[in-house]
Order: structure tokens, then sequence, then C-alpha cells
């Protein structure tokens, strides 16, 4: 990677560091009696209000108001949350070690699709690992809640390279999803997209 002149990594985190069971999700919201919640949960791309919670265009109270509509009764935010948080797994502490050994020699990014809760939760749990943080593995953190924009708008790479200042054709995005992943290359950065669980170590041997 380094003999192609590439200095900066951009790293998704859902099916690339974080393992994902949307099925699981799927089956918990059910429990919960949500109906039709599978026709709004893409791996890649959320619709509906989880798609506005990831955009930050609603906050996580209103979310889980949003979620106890669709049930038609009470429901606590504790339930609503360990339901959508179930979506997530385990980051493989390969891949924390790896990262922190890219740390050394490049510059490295995350640029998420991601809403409050799952953020939360995963800096609680994802990363905890030895004495590291989250904001140990990362020059910088991009979160599409916090940035009011997803991918594959390519908006949110435009806005992520004005502010690093980083040249895109020194620079490497891996991405599970092929659409962000061919945004991406319109604007100059190379590309990579791993299948799910991959040990995308190879890269870098």
């Amino acid at each position: 990677m380094k003999e192609k002149g590439i200095k900066n990594l951009i790293i998704d985190f859902g099916g690339v560091l974080i393992d994902l069971d949307r099925q699981r999700c799927i089956e918990n919201f059910a429990k919960l009696g949500m109906p039709n919640v599978e026709a709004m949960l893409d791996v890649c791309h959320q619709q509906g209000f989880f798609l506005q919670h990831e955009k930050g265009l609603i906050t996580s109270a209103e979310f889980r108001n949003a979620i106890r509509e669709q049930i038609g009764k009470v429901v606590t935010d504790a339930r609503i949350d360990a339901a959508w948080n179930s979506f997530l797994g385990s980051i493989p502490t390969y891949k924390l070690d790896l990262l922190l050994k890219l740390r050394e020699k490049y510059v490295v990014y995350l640029l998420s699709n991601t809403n409050e809760i799952h953020w939360k939760w995963s800096c609680k749990y994802a990363f905890h690992y030895k004495a590291f943080r989250v904001e140990d593995y990362f020059e910088r953190i991009f979160l599409s809640y916090e940035m009011k924009m997803v991918k594959p708008d390519v908006a949110i790479f435009e806005k992520l390279l004005e502010e690093t200042g980083i040249d895109p054709k020194e620079t490497f995005f891996i991405d599970d999803s092929t659409e962000n992943c061919r945004v991406a290359e319109t604007l100059g950065i190379s590309t990579y997209t791993p299948k799910a669980c991959e040990d995308w170590s190879h890269l870098f041997k």
C-alpha cells in the first residue's frame, strides 16, 4: 500500500470492523411487536425513521417514540435500545490490533453511517480492548448522525476531504458497500469492498 503512494486510510465501521447481525435485530424487534421492520433495515442503507436517526435529523428520544408508535404500546427505552443494538456483534481483536499497527504507518480515519444509540454502545463495549479507547484507533472519527449526511452521498466524502485536507489520490477507502466505494472513486479515492467477516489485513502485507 505504501508503495502505491497511499498515506491515508478511511475505514468503515459496520461490516468492516464490527460484525453485523441484521436477522437477530429483526427478530428482536418482532418480539417487541414491531411490524414491517425488515423493509426498513438494510445492512448498508436504512429507511424511514431509521435513516432519519442515522442522518441526525431526529433525536434518539424521537427515534424511540417512532418505534413505540409502530408497536402501538408502551415499551421502555432500554428494551428498544437492546433490540436495536442487537444489530451489532463484536470487533475481532485482531482487527483492533491491526488498526493500532496501521496508525504507525498511515493516517487512519473512521467514516461511518451510524446513529447515536449504536455509537454509544460501540464506544462502551465494541472498542473496549486492553487500555485503549475508541479515540486511540483513529486520527479523526466522522459519523453520519453528527455530520447530518450519509454515504453514498458524495457530499459526505467531500466534507471529510475538506476538513482533513488529505489528497484523494493518496487515500484508500475500505467499505462493505460497493455503491459507497463507487462514489468515493469518483473523487479519485482508491477503494476495497471486503466480504462479511473478511480478514482484510492481507491488503497491508
